[in-house]
């Protein structure tokens, strides 16, 4: 006999294979972030399922995906939230044909609605350095954002990637730092002089005014590379807040997204000369393609790389 359930909620067995799902994701080494926005979508298309008394996955076809694909449409939700919602309903039907659930998966010829290409939000790099400049670096705070958003733009990192940075994440020794972004994915990159320069400083004299007052009684120092004003490592928001007061500081014409500094990172290396599969590595991206995108450069630069490179660009 069906188990029970409330109008409106998706049913327990069908939750039941849900989890299942996400477990193989987790397996597979997805991201937690990734896991609980697939959670939401999937119990949002389960409950869906369960409000027209279809029986899932056996009686779901690629109509009633249609029609579902349709009714997030009347919502008004944004084109790439409902692709989202989309590619994770095509991965718990994949999930169910492997487990044996369907024979054929009905979600394999649903498309996503097509959206438009957005180029990503560079800074010049005289921009780039009015930023940094306008953190006053006369206080711990200052020392430590400097030497964030000098470590973002000089390795390329995501802010998420730098709240997980702890103590031991730098090698000194070889100018390495060692990250793991998404998917656990780890790994090591190159650090810079200024921004190596900058976490030296903070580590001096601005770390140590930050660390508790507990641990002089015994408490054990936190590991964690940045640190709040009470000693607890930072999250992505206070990031994201500190990004919003320097750029307002510094009067740059930019989105307030942290995730600039990365756009930045890609484009100008790309622009100085780096090899598109260099960038690829050092931004940890799983696919050239996604690296394809900051080869949007300046016409300028175009003409530049013309000229130099092309035998019959000038007489």
């Amino acid at each position: 006999m069906e188990a029970s359930y409330k109008p409106g909620e998706a049913r327990e067995q069908d939750l039941a294979i849900l989890e299942r799902y996400l477990g193989s994701m987790i397996q597979s080494g997805c991201s937690q972030k990734t896991v609980v926005a697939y959670r939401r979508d999937c119990r949002h298309f389960l409950r869906y399922v369960a409000r027209d008394g279809r029986q899932f996955p056996s009686g779901v076809d690629y109509r009633f995906l249609r029609r579902y694909a349709a009714h997030m449409a009347g919502f008004h939700y944004e084109k790439s939230s409902v692709s989202r919602k989309l590619s994770a309903v095509r991965g718990l039907f994949r999930f169910c044909r492997s487990e044996g659930l369907v024979e054929h998966s009905p979600a394999d010829s649903l498309s996503s609605p097509k959206q438009p290409k957005k180029l990503p939000i560079v800074l010049r790099p005289r921009e780039v350095e009015a930023f940094l400049e306008a953190i006053d670096t006369s206080k711990p705070l200052g020392m430590r954002d400097l030497a964030i958003f000098e470590m973002m733009y000089g390795c390329g990192l995501r802010s998420e990637e730098v709240v997980n940075l702890h103590l031991g994440s730098l090698d000194y020794e070889e100018d390495e730092l060692t990250v793991t972004g998404k998917g656990d994915r780890t790994r090591v990159l190159p650090v810079g002089e200024i921004a190596l320069q900058a976490v030296r400083e903070y580590l001096e004299k601005g770390r140590p005014e930050l660390v508790p007052d507990e641990v002089e009684d015994g408490a054990p120092e936190p590991t964690a590379l940045f640190l709040s004003v009470r000693g607890n490592p930072l999250g992505t928001s206070d990031i994201r807040r500190r990004t919003i007061k320097y750029v307002r500081k510094a009067a740059v014409e930019t989105k307030t997204s942290s995730h600039v500094f990365r756009h930045c990172f890609a484009t100008h290396l790309l622009e100085g000369g780096a090899d598109l599969r260099a960038v690829q590595e050092l931004l940890g991206h799983a696919s050239i393609s996604t690296t394809q995108r900051y080869t949007h450069v300046s016409g300028a630069h175009l003409r530049r790389v013309y000229e130099r490179s092309h035998p019959r660009a000038r007489s």
